[in-house]
């Protein structure tokens, strides 16, 4: 009965190897083919369901994954096998990662992950032509980074200095209109002042009290008696001899004259102080 049951098992263990060595051919074909979903499938059958522990089969796996679009995963299986015994085979899986990292511009962890890759295998001529291509390109975006930042600084700087630019102008906006409006109104203080100095004048001329009125008419009748003597100087001589046939001395009828004039003026006088006087409405102007 035992040996029935060992001949059983060794067939078991047979038709699994058969299954393990057809897979690998079946997805080995399949990738080479570009049938990458179909390598993947095979692979995974192999690690997931046979649970071959083979480091070979798992690194066509993530190759695998990787020609499928399936980053994530490949990477995932790639990060396993940097703990493997083989160093070519390990070098290999830190070069992949390091091409995943330089595809996402991560050159800083690409340019360590083909370092490893060297240390794992120096011989490993991909991984050195992939390190130096990296640094060219870690080296530039360091550049391209610095000329950003050294353009936002000088953008940063030239806005500034606008903003500056504009609020001096405004300042100086605001004094102009300040000063200019305080130009108008001292103009303004300074008609006023005239004004109310014309008006001044005015009302001095208009509020003449009365003794300066009666000072200004007696100059008046001064300048008129003087002009009145002027004629009489003229016209002495025809006006002796009027007196002198009317039988009236010359003395005589300075006297009359004098008296004349002096009457006059009291006559004169008098009506202007009456119109001086405010009329009484109530009675007729007559």
């Amino acid at each position: 009965m035992s040996i029935v049951l060992a001949i059983f098992t060794v067939a078991g263990v047979i038709d699994n190897i058969a299954t393990v060595n057809r897979l690998k051919k079946e997805a080995e074909q399949a990738y080479k083919n570009g049938d990458y979903a179909t390598a993947v499938a095979h692979y995974r059958t192999l690690v997931d369901s046979l649970n071959v522990e083979d480091d070979n089969v798992r690194l066509n796996l993530a190759h695998s994954l990787i020609q499928a679009g399936d980053t994530i995963s490949a990477q995932r299986n790639y990060s396993s096998l940097v703990r493997s015994d083989d160093d070519q085979l390990k070098s290999v899986a830190y070069q992949q990662m390091g091409i995943i990292a330089s595809d996402k511009k991560q050159y800083e962890e690409s340019l360590a992950t083909f370092k490893e890759a060297l240390k794992a295998d120096p011989a490993n001529e991909e991984a050195r032509y992939n390190y130096e291509l990296v640094k060219e390109l870690l080296k530039k975006q360091q550049e391209q980074q610095e000329q950003n930042q050294d353009q936002q600084q000088d953008q940063d700087q030239q806005q500034n200095e606008d903003q500056q630019e504009q609020q001096d102008q405004q300042q100086q906006n605001q004094q102009d209109q300040e000063q200019e409006q305080q130009g108008e109104q001292g103009e303004q203080t300074e008609d006023n002042e005239q004004g109310q100095e014309q008006e001044r004048e005015q009302q001095g001329e208009s509020e003449q009290s009365p003794q300066d009125a009666e000072e200004q008419n007696a100059q008046q009748g001064e300048q008129q008696q003087e002009g009145e003597k002027n004629d009489e100087e003229q016209s002495a001589s025809p006006l002796s001899e009027r007196l002198k046939e009317m039988n009236i001395s010359e003395e005589k009828a300075r006297m009359i004259l004098e008296a004349m004039r002096n009457n006059e003026m009291q006559y004169i006088q008098q009506n202007r102080r009456r119109s001086e006087k405010p009329r009484d409405r109530t009675k007729p102007d007559w």
